[in-house]
């Protein structure tokens, strides 16, 4: 059962959710268990194709979220709930000319994983079968559980244990189902890709390329792309930019300069940086580190990528 939060979803205490944005914003906040928060609009700006490494749990609260993931493409509406498990990768942009506003949580994999309860049919398995839907009950709930997090920042317990039902609700409702009779594909994709993926975060400072991780799985250049993106929902060049983006994050919350940090994370230059960075956070560098950085409580938050 959801935990009872009477009273309307008074967005307007944080952020403006619910009129047509007049430019675009975003603004993050930390909260329990590793979550972080995120409250946007958006007029006019275009997420690039990106991914992150962790949960990214949302609703959208005005106008039309569209975007694409797995070959599909989708109009979120107000009310909608956005569901994209780790390392699915997708876009978005305004699917109409007032633009979109929405709220989203970003959750780490392992704090969803615990959210499972006993009693479901999921097999152990924690991801959501869609990416979109609509359910208006469980997107209201969702809103007013965003608020009580927002209003329960020194509150820890409380604030995870909300997080926790309110997750754990949507797994049971909308998680991804083994098919009876046959044992679930496995998600990695098998060693030689596995390799891959272990060499990208070894070597996500250099430029690399489809021949060197090819050759790497034993691979032609052809079918390791292919092979990548079934295996992992993301193409390597999307998750080589996540990687490089979450050292980015890392080394930016420690206090290195953003030139520096540029160079270290294998980007040709801060405004190459810049450029990969807003286009799948939404800000800049500067600006993230601004709202996630200032005042003694520091933010995690999740590796995320854009790609050209």
């Amino acid at each position: 059962m959801m935990p009872a939060c009477p009273g309307p979803v008074l967005y307007n205490r944080c952020m403006d959710m619910t009129s047509a944005p007049a430019g675009n914003a975003a603004r993050f906040s930390a909260s329990a268990g590793g979550i972080t928060l995120l409250q946007a609009g958006f007029a006019d700006h275009a997420f690039e194709r990106h991914s992150h490494d962790c949960f990214a749990i949302g609703v959208t609260t005005y106008g039309v979220q569209r975007f694409r993931c797995k070959g599909r493409r989708y109009d979120s509406r107000v009310g909608d709930l956005v569901l994209f498990n780790p390392d699915e990768d997708h876009d978005g942009s305004p699917g109409s000319a007032d633009g979109f506003r929405y709220l989203l949580w970003y959750v780490p994999e392992a704090f969803v994983r615990a959210c499972l309860g006993h009693d479901t049919d999921l097999g152990g398995n924690p991801y959501f079968a869609a990416p979109h839907l609509t359910d208006r009950k469980m997107a209201a709930a969702f809103g007013r559980q965003t608020l009580a997090l927002l209003e329960s920042r020194e509150e820890s317990l409380c604030a995870e244990s909300m997080a926790s039902v309110l997750i754990g609700t949507l797994l049971s409702r909308y998680g991804e189902r083994p098919q009876a009779g046959a044992d679930a594909p496995p998600r990695a994709g098998g060693a030689p890709l596995a390799r891959v993926k272990d060499y990208i975060h070894t070597h996500f400072q250099r430029d690399l390329t489809v021949s060197e991780l090819a050759s790497v799985a034993g691979l032609s250049r052809a079918h390791l792309t292919r092979a990548f993106a079934t295996a992992f929902h993301v193409p390597p060049h999307v998750y080589l930019n996540s990687v490089r983006i979450a050292h980015a994050q890392a080394l930016i919350r420690l206090g290195l300069p953003l030139a520096a940090t540029a160079s270290e994370c294998g980007f040709a230059d801060q405004s190459h940086l810049t450029r990969r960075f807003k286009g799948s956070v939404g800000v800049s560098p500067a600006e993230w580190r601004r709202m996630t950085c200032s005042g003694r409580r520091l933010v995690s938050l999740p590796r995320t990528v854009s790609a050209r």
